[in-house]
């Protein structure tokens, strides 16, 4: 069995870009997983993606990282991607 290292990439956004930024790198593929960090690194969500979720499916999931987000001025996007 191939072991995955899965390939991690931060940003920092303020609150009113995250959907924006999570939007966009859903977009770009091979995006197997998101979590957003706060100020403080604590984990406030956690965003397994797989192939096949799309569309209306990740509808109340952009509604709960807009409820973050409105809720926090500055957060981090953790994305790990499939190499």
């Amino acid at each position: 069995m191939e072991q995955e290292n899965p390939k991690k990439q931060e940003f920092k956004v303020s609150g009113d870009q995250v959907v924006a930024k999570i939007k966009e790198l859903v977009r770009e593929g091979n995006v197997r997983k998101i979590i957003l960090k706060n100020e403080e690194g604590k984990v406030l969500i956690e965003i397994p993606l797989t192939v096949g979720v799309i569309g209306a499916l990740l509808l109340p999931v952009w509604a709960a990282v807009g409820a973050i987000a409105a809720l926090a001025a500055n957060l981090t996007i953790v994305v790990e991607k499939q190499e």
